[in-house]
């Protein structure tokens, strides 16, 4: 599945599109855009990026899901180049809900509105699976990607415990926002936004 979007922008940006990925034939880009975004990485890990941190994204799922119903998705430009990372399963914690296990931008193209597109990407595909509720897990200690997901509507669910995420100990709070049309909520859509620095 690849679904194209355009953005107007200052910079002249070629189109951005969504695609599948498979831990078969994207094993390499999705290890190169870790090494770009490396200072996330260790924020999470206390580690650098290595071949461990790509076969995670591939086998990553809520508890008691198969990773292979979860959406792994890349953000690229016409050359194939992501831009982002995402990753999205159904059903969890509840049977309506879509959970966001990761959206990661290029450190390189971080505030200029990508996250936000890709957010409204998710929120479409969300909406049109018949999820009424969107969540996602931030790191207390990711204080900019917090802001962006308040920035995009999400509040907060509840906290948990700390717990090791490799050498590194994190309190998580998760977030959450109906999808558009539930509860009154409104839609978003991909297209320009204000700065964000989203992780």
């Amino acid at each position: 599945m690849t679904i194209a979007f355009r953005r107007e922008n200052a910079l002249d940006r070629p189109a951005m599109q969504v695609r599948e990925l498979s831990a078969d034939g994207d094993r390499d880009c999705v290890r190169a855009f870790y090494d770009r975004v490396s200072d996330y990485v260790r924020m999470e890990s206390g580690r650098e990026p290595d071949d461990g941190v790509v076969r995670d994204f591939f086998s990553d799922c809520p508890p008691g899901k198969d990773p292979a119903k979860s959406l792994k998705l890349g953000l690229a430009g016409d050359d194939g180049r992501l831009a982002g990372l995402a990753d999205m399963a159904f059903g969890y914690p509840r049977a309506s809900d879509a959970y966001i296990g990761l959206l990661l931008i290029d450190c390189a193209c971080r505030g200029r509105g990508l996250g936000h597109s890709f957010l409204g990407w998710l929120t479409d595909t969300a909406c049109a699976a018949g999820s009424d509720r969107m969540l996602v897990a931030v790191l207390a200690e990711n204080t900019r990607g917090r802001a962006f997901w308040e920035r995009e509507g999400f509040s907060l669910e509840r906290s948990f415990p700390a717990a090791m995420i490799g050498d590194k100990m994190h309190v998580r709070h998760r977030l959450q926002r109906p999808c558009p049309g539930k509860n009154g909520a409104r839609g978003l859509r991909a297209g320009p936004a204000g700065r964000s620095d989203e992780r």
